[in-house]
């Protein structure tokens, strides 16, 4: 059995009708194109969100307040008032796997320079917030503890803000803007973040003094969130540990079904959503892969044809001395020809849509060798697969009758 000459063969055959070829292939490279685009896509975006949520902090660690239960009985939202002062200090001194801690209390409105106002949220924090958040201060200065402890009116100001309430040349730093009627003397302005994972802009808002926006603008005497940050990314589950029980012995929870508040991590949520996002790119694979099948049933369909066709020839080869072995291998190196050819240019159509896509309009894209391979070789397969039965049937076929066939 000369394979060379089996593929010069199949070569030639396939070259007497290029276009039907064509058309045969089109669907596998439709389908290869499909699937890399695809996983791209969904890659992409799976790279984009663990960026994203990681340059919040990997080793962020924070403490909200959530339902509680007495005896399996739901007492509604514990709400917002399940955190205070005390739990945070309490955390600070007890705990060894936190390096940074920070209250934090937000509230949103108008923010009003001159003639020019924005609608945006203020948050207020300590002296570790801004490192905790992992915020950056491109001018200006942060506050201090002594301003923390007298509810000074001060603020550090986002770009959008910069950017929606000061006209162009005004040097933001030293001006004094009105947040709910309250003066606020603008001390900083923040370095640029862009949008986070949830679509939210980070460079939307105002940061002061946790005591102001919790006195001067909330009027309460809680905490909304506390904000922590581990020693590093490894101590992350002790970190959480030390919360929960702190938190529990704060406020006398003996069980931890009767919680009145929830500890999460920034790894948890990368987890949450990198998972969702492994979920939607199996099912753009999965549906992209729909056309493959569509692709194998169309070189089957094609082979019974050439088949058909080709029964005298058949018939000849066999009638001087061809095996059916000899007519099996033709006809399968024909399909799988025809089925690895329309994979490489599948392949190469999937770079440039993933290529166009990611330029045009602008969708993160990560082309994985894995899924490159994976596809070619389920081209291959699928030649094999497909090919088979119609390759067997004219190996099958009785010399006699072949050169028969009209």
């Amino acid at each position: 059995m000369n394979y060379v000459n089996l593929m010069k063969i199949a070569k030639n055959a396939l070259m007497r009708n290029k276009f039907r070829a064509f058309l045969t292939m089109l669907g596998i490279i439709i389908g290869v194109a499909s699937v890399i685009a695809m996983l791209a896509i969904g890659q992409g975006s799976k790279k984009s969100i663990q960026d994203q949520m990681s340059s919040m902090g990997s080793n962020l660690v924070f403490i909200m307040p959530g339902s509680q239960q007495r005896g399996g009985v739901m007492m509604g939202n514990s709400s917002s008032q399940s955190l205070k002062l005390v739990d945070m200090e309490a955390i600070r001194l007890q705990s060894t796997n936190i390096s940074a801690i920070s209250p934090e209390v937000r509230t949103s409105g108008q923010v009003v320079y001159g003639n020019s106002n924005w609608p945006t949220s203020i948050y207020g924090g300590n002296t570790d917030y801004l490192s905790i958040r992992k915020f950056g201060l491109e001018s200006g200065r942060l506050f201090t503890e002594r301003e923390i402890t007298t509810l000074a009116k001060v603020c550090l100001i986002g770009k959008t803000v910069v950017s929606k309430i000061f006209p162009k040349g005004v040097d933001p730093i030293g001006q004094t803007i009105r947040f709910k009627d309250i003066p606020l003397k603008v001390i900083g302005i923040l370095s640029e973040k862009g949008e986070n994972s949830f679509g939210q802009d980070q460079d939307d808002m105002l940061i002061a003094p946790y005591t102001t926006v919790q006195r001067r603008l909330l009027a309460i005497d809680y905490i909304q969130t506390i904000l922590t940050s581990a020693i590093s990314e490894a101590r992350t589950d002790a970190a959480i540990n030390d919360l929960q029980t702190i938190m529990r012995k704060q406020h006398k929870i003996s069980k931890p079904e009767d919680d009145d508040f929830r500890v999460m991590s920034q790894a948890e949520l990368v987890k949450t959503f990198t998972s969702i996002s492994d979920i939607l790119t199996t099912l753009l694979g999965a549906i992209a892969g729909i056309s493959l099948l569509v692709g194998g049933i169309g070189i089957m369909n094609i082979m019974y044809v050439s088949v058909t066709e080709r029964t005298r020839e058949i018939g000849l080869r066999m009638s001087i001395g061809g095996k059916g072995r000899d007519i099996l291998m033709q006809f399968l190196i024909e399909s799988t020809m025809l089925s690895v050819v329309g994979g490489l240019i599948g392949i190469g159509l999937g770079y440039l849509v993933s290529a166009v896509v990611g330029t045009m309009m602008g969708w993160p894209v990560v082309i994985m060798t894995q899924s490159v391979v994976l596809s070619f070789l389920v081209c291959a397969a699928i030649g094999i697969f497909f090919g088979w039965y119609p390759a067997k049937k004219a190996s099958n076929l009785n010399p006699i009758d072949a050169l028969r066939y009209e």
